[in-house]
């Protein structure tokens, strides 16, 4: 996956030299000439990185290459760093001569000049390399193990969820017939059910946990996954034991089992799938998407399928993901031929035969995927992680790469349903609308995506390390409280910076940052889970982390304060903090690369007038690249500066006062015709109308009539006939009544949930009518009246 290294950091130099073209000065040919040579040492190492496994000469110039990049990338983010601290340096010195600057900018140029030349002269040693010690003809020989992944413009069909395709139904059957001898018990009791990785022990509980019939029997339930990593505060905190509860649990280890259970009797022990239902699986993955349930194969193919089945050895999970792989291969002979052989070749590398096929369909992945792959890794055993949480991580990570006019997040969307596709994640819950809401991958997924992270240098689990810890770390991932030893302390000897650094324990706080400093001035992504203090004041000195693009603080803090150096952060694109109380200063208007800011209790200050006649205006007009924004409705909602994000597809604002709900905050949210999600909760102001009696005169010039005299009042916001994307609408507030206008509400509206309206009237007799609604949820005095009638269905 080297050329992913190189190829994300020549497009990040590309970008640099249109932006910073003034910084780089004189030196700006050497910065060209970096940039080209990466190009074409990454079209170079699409065709090599796959095959480095097979020769280790191969292997130790590929390492070589990811090493000069890395310090490329090191040299020319130093530069920009230090060039931004002379920059306020100055701001700072106003009194100086122009001449000053000028020479202490020139000698910073020198030092950058020298050490590029050295990079681009050590490149091309390696480069060359390539002739003398037999590369060209190693590389030129191999012949591709698989073809090429199929077009990102092929539609998907959807994706069959494992429980429906393993045939387990048998299995099911007698785990619940084991729970059910135990129900009439008084005492808490215990079913296991016993394998090996792969076999399909979660599938078969989840299949018996989400039988609808099976539920009935429970007052409650709860679903737990307990890694080897896990603490017991948090499964104390998923779940609660009672006397007469029946627990499933599912282990690779029968000493476990029978440690848990009272009696063997109680221990479901899986088989392997036998040659049939081998097969009737593969079909179902490898030709997914076709209309029939049992394709029509060519003799060669059956006979060619076979044997690929065969090597799984009954194991579900190998099937499946080999049977993703061939699904994304033309049914022909030669590309099952080449699939056949490949198995072979990493069958032949240890004992392992399901970790082989995995490592195949590692192997098989787009240079682009693989790095999205490999980052799944970072999270904990059986972590379920957000899948828009992961995309904006790969977004900050530049994993993401342009295609023309095409969202980022859209591409990011199609990498996340490729990897689904393969059967290398797994979608953990969907959203009513079925779209993905969070995923989670095998923990021999991960295992294998652990190992190709360390050979290639990708990232490090800080449990993982030892007592040496590595030279070079460029993320560094944190699963659990160092008792030990201070995270410094394992990057002492790296020779070079970091850039990425995950925690989820609570681990950061003001003491370790000091130590910190040093080793993270050219940090990328910040994730800290899980930070278990009162309140957290972020340092001043996080302004100087100007290449951060992804900062996020989640926990079980009261309240976090962000200072006002936050606006230093010109890169950053996601700003998350959770549901924690913060306050924000107003420089975070500054930050015109923010795609997502996400802080549901976050209040943003005012700006001052005498800081305006300063330092300029700032508003929420000057983020036009959010997609997301999730605050408390402020003063920043005055004016009509909201309207001007054209770009958002996600709107979420709290607690907003009715005193900065005029005319134009409504006006604004009819100009954001991209949403695809708006949530608005109002509160009360210093009036004590109503939300929509006070903003009547909106109406009146829509020739909307108003009866105040009965206080008959209709929603204080403009119809939503043109937002042709929104698809779910959360209001809280006080309503009383809604529109009769089936103009009024979006045309696609899938879900609409209704928060202390305080709805008079039946809302069914107008909500019936919308042709797109199947979710519909009122909570807390949404509707005060005595009846609902339901209409037949439709």
């Amino acid at each position: 996956m080297a050329e992913g290294t190189v190829t994300f950091f020549a497009e990040k130099l590309s970008n640099l030299i249109l932006q910073e073209a003034s910084v780089f000065g004189e030196v700006e040919g050497q910065i060209k000439l970096l940039r080209n040579e990466l190009e074409l040492m990454g079209l170079f190492l699409r065709d090599v990185d796959s095959k480095r496994v097979y020769e280790e000469r191969v292997k130790v110039w590929v390492n070589q290459l990811r090493s000069a990049t890395h310090e490329a990338e090191d040299v020319i983010d130093e530069f920009i760093l230090k060039m931004d601290h002379r920059k306020r340096r100055l701001n700072t010195l106003k009194f100086l001569p122009t001449c000053v600057g000028m020479v202490d900018k020139l000698c910073f140029i020198h030092k950058l000049d020298s050490r590029v030349k050295v990079i681009n002269a050590m490149i091309g040693a390696i480069m060359a390399n390539r002739s003398k010690y037999g590369l060209e003809a190693l590389t030129a020989s191999s012949s591709s193990t698989v073809d090429q992944a199929v077009s990102h413009k092929e539609q998907r069909a959807p994706v069959v969820e494992e429980s429906d395709v393993v045939g387990i139904d048998d299995g099911a059957e007698k785990v619940k017939q084991m729970l059910m001898m135990k129900v009439e018990t008084s005492t808490r009791s215990v079913v296991s059910i016993v394998g090996m990785g792969g076999l399909g022990k979660t599938t078969l509980a989840k299949n018996v946990y989400n039988q609808r019939d099976f539920q009935g029997r429970f007052d409650c339930k709860a679903w737990v996954y307990v890694s080897q990593e896990f603490r017991a505060r948090e499964i104390l905190l998923a779940i609660s034991l009672q006397d007469g509860s029946k627990v499933l649990i599912t282990t690779r280890n029968k000493e476990i089992a029978l440690h848990a259970t009272s009696s063997e009797e109680f221990i479901y022990e899986l088989r392997h799938m036998n040659d049939d239902e081998s097969w009737q699986l593969f079909l179902k993955k490898a030709f997914r998407g076709t209309r029939t349930t049992t394709p029509t194969l060519t003799t060669e193919l059956k006979e060619l399928g076979n044997k690929i089945v065969k090597e799984c050895e009954g194991l579900p999970l190998a099937i499946v993901v080999l049977g993703s792989l061939l699904s994304t291969k033309e049914k022909t002979k030669q590309s099952w031929e080449k699939v056949l052989a490949s198995i072979g070749w990493h069958l032949d590398q240890g004992p392992d035969s399901c970790m082989g096929i995995l490592a195949l369909s590692y192997n098989d992945l787009p240079y682009y995927l693989k790095s999205c792959f490999l980052y799944r890794g970072i999270f904990p055993e059986d972590y379920e992680i957000h899948a828009c949480h992961l995309v904006k991580l790969w977004l900050a990570e530049g994993f993401i790469q342009r295609r023309e006019k095409e969202r980022l997040e859209d591409i990011a969307e199609e990498y996340k349903h490729e990897l689904i596709h393969r059967s290398l994640i797994q979608v953990a819950d969907r959203r009513l609308n079925g779209r993905v809401k969070s995923c989670r991958m095998h923990d021999l997924l991960r295992d294998l995506a652990v190992k190709q992270a360390k050979d290639a240098n990708f990232f490090e689990v800080h449990e993982n390390m030892d007592s040496t810890f590595p030279i070079s770390i460029r993320r560094l991932v944190i699963h659990q409280n160092l008792i030990n030893h201070d995270i410094s302390q394992c990057l002492h000897n790296s020779s070079s910076q970091l850039r990425t650094l995950v925690s989820f324990s609570g681990t950061i706080g003001k003491k370790s940052w000091g130590s910190l400093q040093e080793h993270i001035k050219l940090l990328t992504v910040l994730n800290l889970s899980e930070e278990e203090v009162g309140g957290h004041v972020l340092p001043r000195d996080i302004g100087q982390l100007i290449h951060l693009k992804f900062l996020c603080i989640k926990g079980y803090r009261s309240h976090v304060k962000l200072p006002s150096s936050i606006g230093r952060l010109v890169n950053l694109q996601s700003l998350d903090l959770g549901a924690d109380d913060c306050n924000i200063p107003h420089s975070i208007w500054k930050l015109k690369k923010l795609r997502h800011l996400e802080c549901p209790l976050g209040k943003v200050s005012s700006q001052s007038q005498i800081n305006k006649c300063v330092n300029d205006y700032l508003g929420v007009e000057q983020l036009t690249n959010l997609q997301t924004l999730v605050l408390k409705g402020g003063s920043w909602l005055e004016g009509d500066g909201l309207g001007k994000l054209t770009q958002l597809r996600s709107l979420q604002l709290h607690e907003c006062s009715t005193s900065y709900l005029k005319t134009k905050f409504f006006e604004s949210i009819d100009k954001l015709t991209a949403l695809e999600f708006l949530d608005l909760s109002f509160m009360k102001g210093h009036t004590k109308k109503t939300l929509v009696n006070r903003l009547g005169s909106v109406w009146e010039k829509k020739n909307v009539t108003i009866d105040h005299h009965n206080k008959t009042l209709l929603l204080g916001l403009m119809p939503f006939s043109h937002h042709a994307y929104l698809y779910e609408l959360v209001l809280e507030g006080k309503l009383e009544k809604l529109s009769k206008e089936i103009e009024f509400y979006p045309p696609k509206l899938f879900e609409l949930h209704l928060w202390r309206c305080k709805l008079r009237d039946d809302p069914m007799m107008i909500l019936d009518k919308l042709p797109s609604l199947r979710i519909l949820e009122l909570w807390f005095n949404a509707y005060t009246g005595k009846k609902m009638e339901l209409m037949v269905e439709r």
